[in-house]
């Protein structure tokens, strides 16, 4: 009994003593842990402060936070976005810095949702990242992971051996026979033109044009994408004559780019805008496009099975068609076609409305460009010298699209991510001249936007829209609507081929034009890419046969 009760004894204190091991034990390795990493995080700081002194950068301006976690920045950022006034907020950040360091700054530091990045607005810069420096930046994670739920893997999301895959299954749309080919945009112009409502008196009643121009270009870029167009524009005039018309994808498909912007500003907590609805307009969106990878996939199938004549096969290239003949993985189909889908609609559609904004409001450039496309390309009924080069060689149509460019840039902010640890020219030190360095994963945000509108390099009108600045012109770095270097949107000349031809048909058609709502201030709807905010809402008047 003696020896039960000893044995006990040295069991509970054993135990107890175990216990109090394991009660001091786990802390001590976490906080142990956290001075370990702390340790490396301040030797790391310190090697790389050394290897940047080495290089004789300097450091760049730091926007002002109210919190070291950059929460008060992030509040700043979505009370402007909600606002419709990011690209301002962006000028306001400049100005208040330039003020504060008696210089212009146009790059600078700012601490958002827990991340310090790096801003800027120097065409340096943006040349060191787009193209001379092009491998140590790339598009990052961030990017990626913001955007896969939506649109997968795809040029817009890939970097290196993937974005170089995906840019050469893009490639064979472009050539000067794709781009000549206006037969197909012709019946989109049409439609869009017939939904434009129009009276006795000749004037249209008010009409949002830009809600017409996402129509048009949803319709050319799925026949182009698909070989069949969603012909929204049609769906939507029936449903103004009393007709059933679903136009849910539309819905859905700019909700997600909304969540997808909304996703960047958050940083690294991206994760966190993630809610039901976003889930929703998810599968709304890969519904539609499945519906034409499934078809698509159908029809390969059975041209091996059964070949066609070479008289019947269409000469017409069709993406999804040329796509099944590399792979015939449904996901990487549907992930392909939606970053084209992005691309062919939004950007196009938004040129469009910012160029039908500005005629409605500069009425004198409206009469002018009228006058020179009515000389170079007949009437409406009448059309002549239609084609890729005639369209290219339009002097005043070209620096009129070239100006609402440089004001309104489609895409007014874009990001890159050091692949390495590396350096880019300018912004650093006191006067801004030394060089910065860029730690391996850091984000470096650029805004054409800011770049654009720069007094010092554009003039003391750099706000004032003026296209007949462009006459004699020449511009490298400091001009970038289509971005530059490797990356430049291969898709620059057909979408300004496209905005071209859909201008002509317009101008040939209307001989004047009615800002319904001139007393509003311009505000930006900034998702991925930016359009007016605000409905393009005007009258126009349709100009007598041969005229």
């Amino acid at each position: 009994m003696s020896d039960t009760k000893a044995y006990l004894s040295n069991y509970t204190g054993t135990a107890t003593l175990s216990n109090l091991m394991q009660s001091w034990l786990v802390p001590a390795l976490v906080a142990l842990a956290v001075a370990g990493r702390l340790l490396l995080s301040v030797y790391s700081n310190w090697r790389h402060a050394q290897r940047a002194r080495m290089l004789g950068c300097g450091e760049c301006p730091l926007y002002p936070s109210q919190d070291p976690f950059g929460i008060s920045t992030l509040r700043e950022t979505l009370g402007a976005a909600r606002e419709k006034l990011l690209p301002i907020l962006a000028e306001k950040r400049v100005a208040f810095l330039s003020h504060q360091h008696e210089r212009y700054v146009s790059t600078f530091r700012v601490c958002q949702a827990g991340r310090e990045n790096l801003f800027t607005a120097d065409p340096k810069n943006i040349q060191a990242m787009l193209a001379t420096q092009f491998k140590d930046f790339g598009l990052g994670d961030t990017r990626r992971n913001v955007a896969y739920p939506i649109v997968g893997h795809g040029i817009f999301t890939a970097d290196g051996e993937s974005w170089s895959h995906s840019r050469s299954l893009l490639r064979p749309q472009f050539t000067r026979d794709q781009m000549n080919n206006l037969d197909r945009e012709e019946r989109h112009v049409y439609n869009a033109l017939r939904a434009i409502p129009m009276q006795s008196d000749g004037w249209s009643s008010a009409v949002d044009m830009q809600a017409i121009f996402f129509r048009l270009t949803l319709d050319s870029a799925t026949e182009f994408l698909f070989g069949e167009s969603s012909d929204s524009q049609i769906a939507a005039t029936q449903k103004e004559a009393g007709q059933a018309s679903d136009d849910t994808f539309l819905y859905a498909f700019d909700r997600c780019m909304w969540y997808l912007a909304e996703r960047l500003r958050f940083e690294r907590l991206y994760w966190m805008v993630y809610n039901q609805e976003f889930r929703k307009c998810i599968n709304i969106v890969h519904a539609f496009v499945d519906r034409y990878v499934h078809s698509a996939l159908i029809q390969a199938q059975q041209q091996e099975e059964k070949p066609q004549d070479i008289e019947q096969v269409s000469s017409q290239y069709i993406f999804l068609k040329a796509l099944t003949s590399t792979t015939r993985d449904p996901i990487v189909l549907r992930d392909e076609s939606l970053n084209v889908l992005l691309a062919g609609r939004d950007t196009t559609a938004s040129l469009l409305s910012w160029a039908m904004l500005l005629l409605a409001r500069h009425p004198h450039i409206f009469e002018r460009l009228r006058s020179d496309i009515l000389e170079q390309f007949g009437t409406y009924d009448q059309p002549q010298n239609m084609d890729f080069a005639s369209l290219k060689s339009c002097q005043y149509l070209r620096y009129f699209i070239n100006e609402t460019l440089r004001l309104y840039p489609i895409v007014p902010f874009n990001r890159r991510c050091a692949t390495r640890d590396a350096t880019l020219p300018s912004g650093g030190g006191k006067d801004g001249t030394s060089p910065i360095y860029v730690r391996k994963g850091r984000t470096v945000l650029y805004s054409t936007f800011i770049l654009h509108r720069r007094k010092d390099i554009w003039g003391e009108d750099a706000e004032i829209f003026n296209p007949d600045r462009w006459d004699g012109r020449k511009v490298t770095w400091e001009y970038i609507p289509f971005n530059g270097g490797p990356r430049t949107c291969i898709g620059q000349q057909f979408a300004l081929m496209r905005t071209s031809y859909v201008l002509v048909r317009l101008l040939q058609r209307f001989d004047r034009i009615d800002d319904v709502h001139p007393e509003k201030e311009i505000r930006y709807g900034v998702s991925l890419t930016s359009c007016p905010a605000d409905p393009v809402t005007v009258r126009l008047h349709q100009a007598e046969t041969g005229v």
